[in-house]
């Protein structure tokens, strides 16, 4: 091959190979989008992740099928997709809980929430709202608190379950509020309900969609809310930081994660659809309608949410020795 060949067989190459690169990433996806949630069917994140996968398949020209991946809490489904390939076909409902808590309440867990995920979006919010037996005699948080430093280890709280959101945001009220209160325990919401509306238990602090009806039909009583505002639906109902009892706030939020592995156009194109997809007005209307704050942020203020609560929450529940069931 003489010299001048051998420059255009070179070119002719490099031309192809780009050509070949830039048909790969024109084709993302040539399959079907695997979505992640790491708890059964009905809760949150499968809500969450239904309502996005649907939209998020659709916008891709492909379908996305959720998978249901619960155990040992959170922490297998979360796993899987650690360790996931990193090609953006395998995507993970990600939250507070499986991201910000699951840090502080296990010993060795699998992964870490910083280094192997990477935020496509987060797409809404949920506050907790502490609702009360309706004939606990204590009108607002402030009373609470007293009725518990004068009274140790005779409030009870109910919890969906040791190292559940709703136990974490409860154990750092008490210790931030300076007061001793007992933890009850249940296996799920439905079975703490039944004992709060028993008047067997006093106290519990679950999200505001949940306890929303029960607060409106007049079963129970809401003495506060977690997140940074006050609730359309509840109006009348303070925030923690308002009452100046604690310096604590927490809101629920939920999104899509890849493997932080994933290849930066991958990651982009997963964001820009997920982007549109969050702020449809439909979407926000429907995430509105069940008690949800939608977000709508950008990449970077999506990263530092996720990093202040993962530094802040995993801290918390090492500091308080919260440890899951």
């Amino acid at each position: 091959m003489n010299k001048r060949s051998f420059i255009q067989a070179v070119v002719v190459g490099c031309f192809g190979a780009m050509s070949g690169g830039l048909a790969w990433a024109q084709a993302f996806p040539s399959k079907p989008l695997r979505v992640v949630v790491p708890q059964p069917p009905g809760g949150g994140f499968d809500v969450v992740g239904r309502l996005l996968a649907d939209r998020l398949g659709k916008a891709m020209g492909q379908s996305a099928v959720v998978e249901n991946r619960p155990g040992s809490g959170t922490l297998v489904g979360t796993d899987l997709v650690a360790k996931a390939p990193a090609d953006g076909y395998t995507l993970l409902v990600g939250s507070v809980s499986n991201l910000a808590l699951n840090p502080g309440l296990y010993p060795n867990i699998p992964y870490d929430s910083l280094r192997d995920f990477e935020p496509v979006g987060l797409a809404v919010a949920y506050s907790y709202t502490l609702v009360a037996r309706k004939d606990l005699p204590f009108a607002n948080l402030r009373e609470l608190i007293a009725y518990a430093k004068a009274n140790p280890k005779k409030l009870t709280y109910a919890s969906g379950g040791s190292g559940s959101g709703q136990h974490v945001l409860a154990a750092a009220l008490w210790n931030l509020a300076g007061v001793e209160a007992v933890h009850v325990p249940y296996r799920g919401a439905q079975a703490a309900y039944q004992d709060l509306l028993g008047g067997r238990v006093d106290v519990f602090f679950d999200l505001s969609p949940t306890a929303r009806p029960q607060v409106e039909s007049g079963n129970l009583r809401a003495l506060v809310v977690s997140g940074s505002s006050r609730l359309p639906f509840h109006p009348e109902v303070p925030t923690i930081l308002e009452t100046g009892v604690a310096n604590l706030d927490l809101e629920s939020w939920f999104g899509l994660f890849v493997p932080s592995k994933t290849p930066a156009d991958v990651q982009e194109r997963l964001r820009s659809e997920l982007a549109r997809i969050i702020t449809a007005p439909d979407l926000v209307e429907t995430f509105r309608k069940a008690g949800g704050k939608p977000l709508a942020l950008s990449a970077e203020q999506a990263r530092s949410l996720v990093k202040r609560d993962v530094d802040r929450w995993s801290k918390i529940t090492r500091d308080l020795g919260i440890k899951a069931e």
